[in-house]
């Protein structure tokens, strides 16, 4: 996928006031529009400027999008740089515009799937503030225990000059234990300020969750891979387990097989106010062999392959 410049495709700099932009897509427009312009690939280029122009005169839009940094050139390979979107506030009234008619690289950065992705939400009142949302990653403990954390947020506004400008903000917020990833967090009154006295709007924090070294979620439940040794599946065992709880012992059943689950009941994200039920923790065995590098471990194995009768590939010859 190709980095888009959108001020260079509307012939701008990057200190553009809201008004040159306009003026620049009235001017592009009247030259490339397919049903007019006799400038080659005009269609090409018109659905381009509507495109750029779908950015750049949205003050939020435009805010997310200098994020990004003014180091990437046009047609540069462009991955959308992790968590880019992490802690930026829009308003809920935001929107990806006709997504479909855009490019990869637009969809990439306002699509469905992009951080800014999800409904719009409308308020009932006009005289009322707009709700604003942003997305923040929290950690799974914090998810499983709660947790009480600042979160630093950058909400694009219009000076009074026409330009765009990011304007930071701390807010001390409570995580409740039992979190999901996906659900909202509700900021009463820290959305945009009403007016004629109507009522400020609510922020809503979308949690996502940072990759963790051991655990998957999914929903309250929780997955991790737990290597093992031979003889411990061959004979069972009583292991050690982490959870986000402390370790526990798990009890592995004799000839368990690798890439075979098992339940630790009880044992994923705890019950939080829409959900009555704790997760469980899926343990997913995974049979770590131990290499044969000294004369002792050679011994063994050569033992083994003598002592034991036993064909790996037995079960291929009877399916042929």
């Amino acid at each position: 996928m190709d980095y888009k410049d959108y001020y260079q495709i509307m012939g701008l700099g990057r200190t553009a006031t809201q008004d040159e932009i306009k003026r620049a897509y009235r001017k592009l427009a009247r030259k490339y529009h397919p049903d007019v312009s006799k400038e080659p690939k005009a269609e090409e280029k018109f659905k381009e400027l509507q495109e750029a122009y779908e950015v750049l005169k949205d003050p939020e839009k435009r805010g997310a999008y200098d994020q990004l940094g003014a180091n990437w050139k046009s047609g540069q390979e462009f991955r959308p740089p992790p968590n880019w979107g992490q802690g930026f506030e829009r308003s809920q009234r935001f929107s990806a515009g006709d997504e479909a008619a855009f490019s990869d690289f637009f969809s990439s950065l306002f699509g469905s799937r992009s951080p800014f992705g999800g409904g719009a939400r409308e308020n009932r009142f006009a005289e009322s503030g707009q709700d604003h949302a942003a997305r923040v990653e929290i950690t799974l403990e914090e998810a499983f225990r709660g947790a009480t954390r600042n979160v630093e947020l950058k909400a694009p506004e219009l000076s009074a000059d026409g330009h765009v400008t990011v304007r930071p903000r701390t807010l001390r917020v409570t995580i409740p234990a039992g979190v999901m990833e996906g659900q909202q967090i509700r900021l009463g009154g820290q959305g945009s300020p009403g007016t004629r006295g109507g009522r400020a709007g609510d922020l809503y924090l979308e949690v996502s969750f940072a990759p963790h070294p051991i655990f998957r979620a999914n929903g309250h439940d929780l997955a991790m891979t737990l290597p093992i040794a031979p003889w411990e599946a061959a004979l069972g065992a009583s292991v050690p387990v982490p959870t986000l709880a402390g370790p526990v012992d798990m009890r592995i059943p004799p000839n368990a097989k690798a890439g075979q689950k098992l339940r630790l009941k009880g044992r994923g994200l705890p019950a939080s106010s829409s959900s009555g039920t704790a997760g469980d923790q899926y343990v997913t065995l995974k049979i770590v062999v131990p290499p044969a590098d000294t004369p002792r471990a050679r011994e063994l194995y050569q033992a083994m392959q003598r002592d034991l009768p036993f064909d790996p590939r037995a079960e291929l010859g009877k399916r042929s």
